[in-house]
């Protein structure tokens, strides 16, 4: 069976500290092993160090400002024509941006090794909103790779 079938997704319920959905859907990305827990220790004590250090005003639209710089707005995807491989410029609609800018910033975060997970998420969130994290990195070389292709664009209506 081609394409997804329409399966209502489950509504996830707000975090208790912040009332935000984004913020729930954070913590179920962080969780491992369904330890929800500690997945809810790690996104608040970095919510905390990273707003606390950026001096923000309102740490529960942190985390959606940080998704939404990492968020890509398109990606390549790879359509055989005629006997070619060729990498096709499409655009990211929001469910699939948001999923793939909460796992480049956890990814990122995952990769630097020594320090507790939630002073690692702090620092990544922090170097997002200054410009200079990993997860930005990523978003450059997909929306770099997607304008190289620009010209197989038209290969998206099939």
């Amino acid at each position: 069976m081609r394409g997804k079938s329409n399966v209502k997704t489950r509504a996830i319920k707000p975090d208790e500290k912040f009332q935000s959905v984004s913020v729930a859907k954070f913590i179920n990305y962080v969780m491992r092993n369904g330890k929800k827990s500690i997945a809810k220790k790690i996104v608040y004590q970095a919510i905390d160090i990273a707003s606390e250090k950026l001096k923000f005003a309102n740490p529960e639209n942190l985390i959606n400002e940080v998704i939404a710089k990492v968020a890509p707005l398109v990606e390549v995807q790879s359509k055989r024509i005629g006997g070619a491989n060729y990498q096709v410029p499409i655009e990211v609609k929001e469910p699939r941006r948001t999923a793939l800018g909460m796992r480049w910033i956890l990814d990122a975060a995952r990769s630097v090794k020594g320090k507790p997970m939630a002073e690692k998420l702090a620092n990544e969130i922090i170097s997002t909103m200054q410009g200079s994290s990993t997860s930005l990195k990523k978003r450059e070389d997909i929306h770099r790779m997607a304008e190289a292709n620009r010209a197989f664009a038209h290969f998206a209506r099939f």
